[in-house]
């Protein structure tokens, strides 16, 4: 039995981050049944100053970027459907803060359930488009992956936890990450960004030569 150990930045209003996922999902039910692979989360804040109340992702988008995203929607979209990743950047309409998200993210590590959580809440965001900093939407979703209700929704909802989740992304953006999704994998192999399949697949294998 091989390990391989993967770290992942990103953030689950992140839609790159959610095709990156795919794409490295895919890459793990090539591999065979002698190796087990462990993804560890770190949170990324795309946009810290989100509003806690959402706004209009046009605008923000737009805002941003000095132009409307409908081009770019149309890229991912392409992108995403390579992949197997049925993906319409138009249905979610809002951009929410990310931060309860990303709270419960990290508590899901010691479920044994953050990989699931994570994709969860990207697909819940970009696919159902649902309100992923509403507590309640939280709830039902951690309920599914090892946690109550009560329990998702007072760790999603406390405010103490929310700076060390701040500190965490800037210590990425302090170690070069600029751009989300990161990956690692074995602690030596890094990339950035929703690469081809192909790259995934051979960061795998470097990964494994490196194990032998």
């Amino acid at each position: 039995m091989h390990d391989i150990r993967v770290d992942v930045f990103d953030d689950p209003a992140c839609p790159w981050c959610l095709l990156g996922l795919k794409r490295l999902d895919n890459a793990i039910d090539a591999l065979g049944n002698d190796i087990r692979v462990d993804i560890i989360h770190h949170p990324f804040l795309l946009d810290p100053e989100a509003s806690e109340q959402g706004e209009d992702i046009v605008e923000v988008l737009t805002r941003k970027y000095g132009q409307p995203p409908f081009e770019a929607w149309d890229r991912i979209e392409a992108e995403a459907k390579k992949s197997g990743l049925d993906l319409d950047m138009r249905k979610q309409t809002m951009r929410y803060w990310s931060q309860p998200a990303l709270t419960l993210i990290a508590a899901a590590a010691d479920k044994g359930t953050q990989h699931a959580v994570a994709v969860a809440l990207g697909r819940a965001y970009y696919l159902d488009a649902r309100n992923i900093s509403d507590l309640d939407v939280l709830a039902e979703i951690a309920a599914e992956h090892g946690f109550s209700p009560e329990e998702a929704r007072a760790i999603a909802g406390d405010r103490s936890l929310y700076p060390a989740i701040a500190e965490a992304a800037q210590w990425a953006s302090g170690q070069g990450i600029t751009g989300v999704p990161f990956f690692v994998f074995a602690g030596k192999f890094a990339f950035s960004g929703a690469q081809p399949q192909e790259v995934f697949a051979e960061a795998f294998e470097r990964a494994l030569r490196e194990a032998a």
